[in-house]
């Protein structure tokens, strides 16, 4: 894959790259159809082993669920806290580890860990947030994956408001650059209407042993 300027667009091999760089939009590389159909079957069928769970949060001193499920997978030493939750690593799945192979060979963007929210369905939502935990990697990119039902996933700029949508189809790859979560929250609305689950993953870089 070439290495692109800002505002270019090229498609090289069937795949799409856009880098949004006006002054109100977010640096994020959007490639669509990342994934082919079998890939994304393979790792749709693994997610059914993952050993989801739906933490509970504390906002305001009350507890809420969270309104997904989700499982974070890691190298030894990379636990990851956020809502006042630890949470330790689980174990790589062997598709989950082929596919962080994949990003760093094809991306060039190194990754210990991922975390996999699962949406049942349009009622399953992400509220606005900023992933800036102090173990992420300063300045590091996270990848974004779909799987599954279309979502909406909206960017919102914390000093000007700007927002943009992005329609994240099934197999889209989505990079959040280093710099979009110092000024940038993203979230995944509720969508009524959306009766398919969604599956998506984020890969990370942290610093490993930050919480030990």
């Amino acid at each position: 894959m070439k290495q692109l300027g800002l505002g270019l667009m090229i498609e090289e091999e069937g795949i799409n790259v856009s880098r949004k760089a006006e002054q109100n939009s977010a640096p994020v590389t959007l490639i669509k159809g990342f994934l082919n159909h079998d890939e994304q079957a393979r790792l749709v069928k693994e997610s059914l082993t993952y050993p989801f769970e739906k933490p509970v949060i504390t906002v305001f001193g009350k507890q809420y669920p969270i309104p997904r499920s989700q499982v974070w997978f890691a190298d030894c030493g990379c636990a990851y806290k956020y809502s006042s939750l630890l949470v330790t690593p689980t174990a790589w799945p062997q598709g989950l580890m082929d596919l962080r192979v994949r990003l760093g060979k094809e991306l060039n963007i190194e990754s210990n860990g991922v975390l996999v929210n699962h949406y049942l369905n349009g009622f399953d939502s992400m509220g606005w947030h900023s992933d800036d935990e102090p173990e992420i990697e300063p300045n590091s990119d996270i990848i974004s994956i779909s799987l599954g039902a279309t979502r909406t996933f909206m960017l919102r700029n914390k000093q000007t408001h700007a927002k943009q949508a992005f329609e994240l189809e099934s197999g889209d790859l989505l990079i959040m650059h280093g710099d979009m979560q110092q000024n940038w929250q993203h979230s995944v609305p509720k969508r009524m209407k959306v009766l398919e689950p969604r599956i998506n993953l984020t890969f990370r870089k942290l610093i490993v042993g930050f919480h030990e």
